[in-house]
């Protein structure tokens, strides 16, 4: 069984464009972390929200993985950080195409 990791958090920016070109480096980083399948990176400029959802292959990995991150963006001066973790069913997701 794989999991979803969801992230959210209220950040200043940046976004867009300038969003890529500053967290490149921390999104190649990612593809190293254990258990990580893939990321999908979101925001939203207007309401200065920003976060992302993973898959995991364990859900150990994807635990591991928001206290690991959710320290590291405490240290960014970021707070009021949202995560939760999912089983993912793959019977029904696969019906609808889900990259799993």
């Amino acid at each position: 069984m794989k999991y979803l990791l969801q992230v959210d958090f209220k950040m200043d920016g940046p976004f867009g464009e300038e969003m890529s070109k500053s967290f490149a480096d921390l999104a190649d980083s990612i593809n190293t972390e254990p258990g990580v399948l893939w990321k999908i990176w979101t925001e939203n400029a207007a309401a200065k929200e920003s976060g992302g959802v993973y898959l995991f292959k364990t859900k150990e990995d994807a635990e591991k993985y928001l206290e690991m991150h959710s320290a590291r963006l405490e240290s960014f001066g970021i707070t009021d950080i949202r995560g939760k973790i999912f089983e993912v069913n793959e019977a029904l997701s696969l019906i609808n195409s889900a990259p799993i």
